[in-house]
């Protein structure tokens, strides 16, 4: 063949189109990593800030209804100043993503802040580390993807990981009953596992602002619901000074692990699969577990070290299986 032979439908040279579409592919990989690097940055210090605030400064019920009505303006808005006049959005996809709101993003919000009322943020986090191996039993099920011996040894090894950080957490002054919280924490990563999975398929074809702001927006009314029937609203937090710290570290909550983390999240969707969205879940543990150590939040324990390793271990196994498949196509 002809090196120079030109490609039917643009014109462009064959060998020049498939170095072309390389490059785009090794940049939008590395812009959906960076953007991952960065949302799981946030989310490592959620989990901190949001021990931090419970439930001395707001409860569960508030702290969802907080963080799902500020994010719902935030994705509305962003829509209005980016709109995209291409897609098409039917009443069918409305529906379907404020269902995946109430369901999906709702539960795994308050499970997690349930979670963290009885728990630790290092207990916490090695939960949502299992977010990767959840997706990839998830796409199992799904049946678009494929057991391999990695990928298995890694799922028993994650619930190796889990079953350690469950059995042996002791009740202390820094978690108050860490079975009940350690369970919550777990319900939160299978919710938000298949929000991800749920969320890949219509961000093939809707804005990020669009997605978001339904599903948001459908937690938000869930939670409006639930605080109306249970008559649980407790946020001392919105009372306090705008420059005092429980002001600021809500402040912090709303803007950067709640906004800019799901629409980071959705860039990575964009150009990454779930499964290595999903795996970006280990770096919120890292930093959850740094920060939780330095401040006090978590004491040190060897059988949490065990868990943690495990649970790195897993995720390890579960990435190499996945670039390997990705290599392949």
């Amino acid at each position: 063949m002809n090196p120079q032979q030109t490609n039917s439908n643009s014109g462009i040279p064959a060998g020049n189109a498939e170095q072309t579409a390389v490059k785009a592919d090794k940049h939008g990989r590395l812009v959906g990593n960076v953007s991952m690097f960065v949302a799981k940055t946030f989310s490592g210090l959620n989990e901190n800030a949001l021990k931090f605030l419970l439930p001395t400064w707001m409860n569960a019920f508030t702290g969802v209804v907080l963080r799902l009505g500020f994010g719902s303006l935030f994705f509305w808005i962003l829509g209005w100043v980016r709109p995209d006049k291409t897609e098409q959005v039917t009443m069918r996809d409305r529906l379907l993503l404020l269902l995946t709101g109430i369901i999906a993003v709702f539960g795994y919000m308050y499970t997690l802040l349930i979670g963290l009322t009885y728990t630790t943020p290092i207990s916490s986090s090695i939960f949502i580390a299992l977010q990767a191996t959840v997706v990839y039993i998830i796409c199992l099920f799904l049946r678009t993807d494929r057991l391999s011996t990695g990928r298995l040894i890694g799922i028993v090894l994650g619930i190796g990981g889990a079953l350690i950080c469950i059995l042996t957490q002791k009740h202390s002054e820094v978690a108050s009953n860490p079975l009940l919280g350690n369970m919550f924490c777990l319900m939160s990563t299978f919710l938000f596992s298949a929000y991800l999975v749920i969320e890949k398929k219509f961000l093939k074809r809707l804005s990020n602002a669009t997605v978001s702001k339904y599903t948001f927006s459908g937690g938000l009314l869930a939670g409006i619901v639930a605080v109306i029937i249970t008559g649980k609203w407790f946020a001392p937090v919105l009372t306090s000074s705008v420059f005092s710290t429980p002001f600021l570290v809500l402040a912090f909550v709303l803007l950067f692990p709640t906004s800019l983390s799901y629409l980071l999240t959705d860039v990575g969707l964009k150009k990454l699969p779930a499964t290595v969205v999903a795996l970006y879940s280990n770096w919120i543990l890292i930093v959850a577990a740094i920060v939780s150590y330095a401040l006090g939040q978590d004491k040190f324990s060897w059988w949490q070290i065990l868990s943690i390793i495990l649970i790195i271990f897993c995720v390890f196994l579960v990435e190499s299986a996945e670039a390997k498949d990705h290599k392949q196509k």
